[in-house]
């Protein structure tokens, strides 16, 4: 005879639950509410817009009382050593063109002087500077056509300048407002942080903050408003941390940066 327990109803086996999928992140994937801020962010910078004229005309009156004549940091003696220090401040610090320059200017400050030098007495001299065997090259190169092409003098014209060798449109309009007193605008990375941060003229490329600047900067601080900004951007309004509080044109600046 059968008993209770045999009697008992048989229970059917419950199949075992699969684990829950494990969501891995690779290196591409991004957490929803990271693209959101990135999104909401690029939104934010599309929406700004640029500073009025009045405003415009304050910054650059401001800086203007601040600092009436600004002088750009690297040491030249003439056009030419201008020319070639520019050439050889790319990707380096004035500071450490400076230190290899004045040796250098010292015996050889024109054309003439610099090809009697020789492109390996040039490359020891400038060892110091980064990228310094092309930069070597170059020098040696554009003085060669300064002698050959235009009698010994820098040329007056951007156009010309952009055919030498190592020299771009910032080298190009840096010499042109430095060494000749032309209104351009020399776009390095600091202005163009600058530029995009308050904002005067807002630009994916240098060429876009130039042509923008050109456009809004009033005609009388044109002479030197590269210098403030470079001069500004390198020491108050830094790329990491910028200095809002000690910064003459805070209260005029829209940056979503600013710290004050």
């Amino acid at each position: 005879m059968p008993t209770k327990k045999s009697l008992a109803p048989i229970k059917s086996a419950t199949p075992p639950k699969a684990p829950a999928k494990r969501v891995v992140k690779g290196a591409g994937a991004a957490s929803i509410p990271a693209v959101a801020a990135v999104k909401t962010a690029a939104k934010r910078q599309k929406a700004r817009k640029p500073a009025d004229k009045a405003t415009i005309h304050e910054i650059f009156t401001r800086f203007q009382a601040a600092n009436p004549e600004p002088k750009g940091e690297l040491e030249y003696v003439n056009a030419f050593t201008l020319l070639v220090a520019v050439v050889l401040s790319a990707q380096a610090t004035d500071v450490g063109v400076n230190k290899a320059t004045r040796t250098l200017f010292a015996i050889a400050d024109t054309p003439a002087e610099m090809v009697a030098l020789g492109e390996d007495k040039i490359r020891d001299m400038v060892k110091t500077i980064g990228l310094f065997r092309n930069k070597a090259k170059n020098v040696l190169a554009l003085s060669q056509i300064l002698l050959e092409r235009f009698g010994g003098e820098v040329p007056r014209s951007r156009e010309l300048l952009e055919t030498l060798p190592g020299v771009g449109r910032k080298t190009a309009n840096v010499v042109l407002n430095t060494a000749f007193g032309e209104p351009t605008i020399a776009v390095d990375t600091h202005l163009f942080r600058v530029s995009n941060r308050i904002p005067l003229a807002l630009g994916k490329t240098p060429l876009e903050v130039e042509l923008g600047l050109e456009k809004v900067i009033p005609a009388e601080f044109k002479r030197h408003a590269h210098h403030w900004l470079i001069l500004h951007g390198r020491y108050v309004c830094k790329a990491r941390r910028p200095e809002c509080e000690r910064c003459i044109i805070s209260d005029l600046c829209t940056s979503p940066e600013k710290r004050v």
